[in-house]
């Protein structure tokens, strides 16, 4: 089964995918926020940086285009700067924009969230401003819409209809676009609004609502005796084909009119953010069954990248590479902290626009000792997010420790260091220092042992940023040096 997954992931670049929905630009504006207003008594935002990322629908183009499909964006923008970005930044992912359509009757949805910092360092969201006009599409639009979609359709193998509330995906346009790509026997897969009006998407092939999504569409609180007999309802009741449920940690639930409930347990892993989960499954679902999965196999494959998803922070798409090495590895590897810095800066990004605090630290680790573990403890409590840095075997070799040393490699050692509750991430470093990592890493808090305090390597880049350095007092008694010479000295004996 698993060669077959992977088969069907590397036939991805051939998928091509129809997507219509409710694109937006989600906005950030970071700034220092440490005095009141003397007009109000609100905070006063000193910006320092802004930051601007497609949402909506669009974070569904994102991850169909990072799993290396190629998909069309049909859709409505304003006729404004903002759109203009939107439209910039799927292009610049390998979307084709054709489809996106500039509407005059309304602005392009933006959200804007106001985040600040105190002391440089502690990110809170103040406020969140969005800029919407929540309507149906006028009349001329809604046949813009379709017949873009009708043009595109003999070039696609399948639809998805991302809806978030927004108007773009009407009764009539759901309708217009279910019965053309049923005509022309192109499968189409749903993400659902939270609303009960999901008469809209009557005759869709599948749906990927979650549970909450199911309750709103079912109008009740639903047990898990009897998800099976009201989805059964909802499948009837609007002549859809299957319904794919997400259930978080449970996994996912596959219903089909024609066949018996199946439920696909997910790999363990360890939750940080579900922001994203249900953008990634839709465009995996609807990637794979374009590539030519099954329904069975499209709800596997699209539980691995719920599960990927929900590891990280933020909105961060699922590459194809990242996939096809969870199911190379069974999993294993998403369930671990180890990360390359590719894979970390958007997480620590993520994390640090939800106000949390980046904590750096580094060595060998080659014989992990209590004290190690205890300043890493103290490291993390400086923070919210502790990163360990790690020399790889060849820079332990570089630094002429001695002929034996490293003694542990570093898959060794970051699973070590990994096992430990007060580390979040580790990554592994090639070069003599992690002057290079930091930089990449953009720590707030740097933290070296107090023997370092005559030479901290990336001091002047964390406190250029705004950051600091902390010099933690070492556990007597205790160092890797120290350990290996006991060890030795017993082995003399």
């Amino acid at each position: 089964m698993q060669r077959q997954l992977l088969e069907i992931v590397e036939r991805f670049s051939a998928a091509r995918v129809l997507l219509v929905g409710d694109f937006m630009l989600d906005r950030y504006v970071f700034g220092d926020a440490e005095r009141i207003s003397p007009e109000a008594p609100v905070p006063v935002l000193r910006v320092l940086e802004r930051q601007d990322r497609v949402g909506g629908a669009g974070s569904v183009a994102l991850n169909v285009a990072a799993l290396g499909a190629h998909v069309t964006c049909c859709g409505l923008l304003g006729q404004d700067a903002f759109g203009d970005r939107v439209e910039q930044s799927l292009r610049e992912s390998g979307a084709d924009t054709r489809g996106l359509v500039r509407a005059q009757d309304r602005p392009t949805i933006t959200k804007t969230r106001l985040v600040g910092l105190a002391e440089h360092r502690h990110r809170q969201q103040i406020l969140r401003v969005d800029d919407e006009v929540v309507q149906s599409p006028s009349v001329d639009d809604e046949h813009r819409l379709v017949a873009l979609a009708q043009e595109t359709l003999p070039n696609v193998d399948l639809v998805c209809l991302e809806d978030y509330a927004k108007g773009v995906l009407s009764p009539g346009v759901c309708k217009s676009i279910i019965d053309l790509a049923r005509k022309q026997d192109k499968p189409v897969f749903v993400d659902p609004a939270r609303a009960p009006t999901w008469e809209r998407y009557a005759g869709a092939t599948l749906l990927t609502p979650n549970r909450a999504e199911l309750e709103i569409a079912v109008g009740s609180r639903v047990t898990d005796e009897d998800l099976s007999g009201a989805a059964n309802e909802l499948l009837e009741r609007h002549n859809l084909v299957a319904l794919l449920i997400t259930l978080g940690r449970d996994g996912a639930l596959l219903l089909r009119a024609d066949a018996e409930p199946q439920r696909f347990p997910t790999i363990p892993r360890a939750v940080y953010d579900n922001t994203g989960a249900g953008d990634a499954v839709l465009a995996m679902a609807a990637v794979a069954a374009a590539a030519g999965a099954t329904l069975e196999q499209c709800t596997q494959l699209a539980n691995v990248a719920g599960g990927l998803e929900v590891s990280k922070f933020g909105c961060v798409p699922i590459t194809r590479e990242e996939v096809l090495h969870d199911l190379a590895h069974d999993g294993r590897r998403g369930a671990g902290k180890l990360r390359s810095v590719v894979e970390l800066k958007p997480e620590l990004e993520a994390r640090r626009q939800r106000g949390e605090t980046v904590v750096f630290t580094n060595g060998c680790f080659d014989i992990l000792h209590p004290g190690h573990v205890e300043l890493l403890e103290k490291a993390k409590s400086l923070g919210s997010v502790l990163v360990v840095g790690i020399n790889s075997d060849a820079s332990v070799r570089a630094q002429e420790k001695g002929d034996d040393r490293p003694v542990r490699t570093q898959n060794d050692r970051t699973r070590m260091l990994g096992a430990l509750e007060s580390v979040d991430y580790v990554t592994i470093f090639d070069e003599p220092t992690p002057a290079e990592l930091i930089e990449q890493v953009c720590p707030d808090v740097l933290v070296k042992g107090a023997d370092w305090a005559h030479l901290v390597v990336g001091r002047e880049f964390v406190e250029s940023r705004g950051g600091r350095v902390e010099l933690l007092k070492l556990v007597e008694g205790y160092s890797t040096t120290a350990e290996l010479d006991r060890i030795r000295g017993h082995k003399d004996r």
